[in-house]
């Protein structure tokens, strides 16, 4: 099966309103921005954004949000961003805040067919709000649920043909378990191989997960906070 699109709008080519997406990235580190960037040309609206952050205002979801293409939010955190928070304070945009280790465990659970997990992060706060919470060995829990999403839109540095992945260094971040874990996942990459040529015992995320996979041009990698050591005099 022939795995590689031409390039990011034939590989978000069926995404429509209304749709739950799973973004990769840390920051501006990993961030699958050239298929960000088809999705605003596209102007598919009302999407339900599942990433660690909203990037920043003129780059990676930001660009969504500024476009008023994103109903909601499921992040982890949320600042350098002044458009999300106008409409966040405004109640244009739903926002649901996960505890880090909680969101990607929740993406990990979606990938290995798990309906639910526990974990003790939010007990006692208003994350446990309207969850169930369950005691073992005298600890409280909370259930959350896996998610569903019906794409996976993730980063990687080299990839195959057959969708083999490998990420560098903290690009690697959320990507692996949200590739596992979308109904769909599209891969984009720096560099598109031919099978055989990446190092079996360096894939990140074997070529099962993926379902399509093309190769961009030009990555920005932007830093989002500068900080230099002053010189000595």
């Amino acid at each position: 099966m022939n795995k590689v699109v031409s390039g990011a709008d034939e590989a978000i080519r069926d995404i429509e309103d209304g749709m739950t997406l799973m973004l990769g990235g840390f920051g501006m580190c990993g961030l699958p921005e050239k298929s960000i960037s088809a999705l605003v040309k596209k102007g598919v609206k009302d999407l339900t954004c599942i990433s660690n952050n909203a990037g920043v205002d003129d780059f990676g979801i930001g660009l969504l949000l500024h476009k008023r293409q994103v109903k909601k939010m499921i992040s982890s955190y949320v600042g350098e961003n002044a458009e999300f928070e106008r409409q966040l304070l405004s109640g244009e945009l739903e926002v649901e805040l996960i505890p880090q280790g909680t969101l990607a465990t929740r993406c990990m659970a979606a990938g290995y067919g798990m309906p639910a997990i526990f974990t003790p992060a939010g007990i006692g706060t208003e994350v446990a709000i309207g969850k169930e919470v369950r005691n073992f060995n005298g600890k409280d829990y909370l259930m959350e649920m896996a998610f569903e999403a019906d794409f996976a839109i993730v980063k990687a540095w080299k990839g195959d043909k057959l969708g083999n992945l490998v990420y560098r260094s903290t690009a690697r971040n959320f990507n692996p378990v949200m590739a596992m874990a979308g109904k769909v996942t599209i891969a984009e990459v720096e560099e598109l191989v031919e099978p055989g040529e990446l190092d079996p015992d360096n894939i990140h995320t074997p070529g099962i997960y993926v379902h399509r996979i093309f190769q961009g041009e030009n990555y920005e990698k932007r830093i989002e906070q500068r900080t230099v050591r002053k010189r000595e005099i």
